[in-house]
């Protein structure tokens, strides 16, 4: 038998065929995944709604359950911070420091309180372990040593925490949680000051610090509100020789007291 010639046109049309299949499935490729986008879950609006609940102050994110926890926790070390600066610090611009720890973080912990009262949030007792390793450095430092460590370990925290404010100040809806935001951020920042005052920051340290990126947080999103009695106060550690301020209500910062750092004995 003869083999039966090939019929014209079928290679040609086979060849157009995959053409036009591998268009067809790469505009699919292209079209699909903005298909698929609007209706996938976890993107930042859909967390954002999922962990926000409804108050009679406005909405509640989980940011601004976890920044009232950090206001907390920061009254929980830096209270006792400031009061052992008070006979540790070996200048009056450390000692001025202390103060401002002291009294910003007794009208902070006031402010906290009752905002987690009013929305029904419950709040630490105890500082966390990190705190805990902090305050035990300044606890082993003596004398300039002493100052050094303690400027340079609360200006430290406080920049970190800057950051975690603006953002909170920036886009809150709860009005508890913007005014609270607007107290944290003058008390932070007068403390900023007053550490950097001291003379013995270490801005080089203290920007490889920054610059080595965000760090895990140091609390967990607290969860939805529910009723609750009233959190006890933060009461800082006493001291041997304990210097407690008077708690008032108005919020009286003491002007800032700058000394330069003792300076280095000379070498022969």
């Amino acid at each position: 038998m003869r083999p039966r010639p090939p019929v014209k046109g079928r290679g040609i049309f086979t060849g157009t065929g995959l053409i036009i299949t591998g268009l067809m499935a790469t505009l699919f490729a292209l079209i699909f995944p903005l298909w698929s986008y609007a209706d996938r879950s976890g993107t930042g609006v859909d967390v954002l709604n999922a962990q926000t609940v409804s108050t009679q102050y406005g909405p509640l994110s989980a940011l601004d359950r976890d920044f009232i926890t950090k206001v907390r926790l920061a009254g929980l070390w830096e209270l006792p911070a400031g009061q052992q600066a008070q006979y540790k610090g070996t200048t009056p611009a450390v000692r001025t420091a202390g103060q401002h720890l002291i009294e910003g973080h007794l009208f902070l912990d006031e402010r906290v309180r009752d905002v987690a009262v009013k929305l029904g949030l419950e709040l630490p007792d105890e500082p966390t372990d990190q705190q805990r390793q902090w305050l035990g450095i300044m606890d082993g430092a003596q004398g300039v040593d002493y100052d050094r460590q303690f400027a340079n370990i609360l200006r430290l925290a406080h920049g970190k925490v800057f950051s975690v404010v603006a953002e909170v100040r920036a886009s809150t809806r709860n009005s508890l949680v913007r005014a609270l935001a607007d107290d944290a951020n003058t008390t932070v920042l007068d403390h900023i000051k007053v550490l950097e005052a001291t003379g013995y920051v270490d801005f080089d340290a203290l920007a490889r610090d920054m610059a080595m990126g965000d760090t895990p947080p140091i609390t967990a999103s607290p969860p939805p509100p529910v009723p609750l009695a009233d959190p006890r106060p933060a009461i800082p550690v006493a001291p041997a020789d304990p210097v407690t301020p008077s708690p008032s209500g108005s919020y009286p910062l003491p002007p800032a007291a700058a000394s330069p750092p003792p300076q280095a004995p000379e070498t022969s």
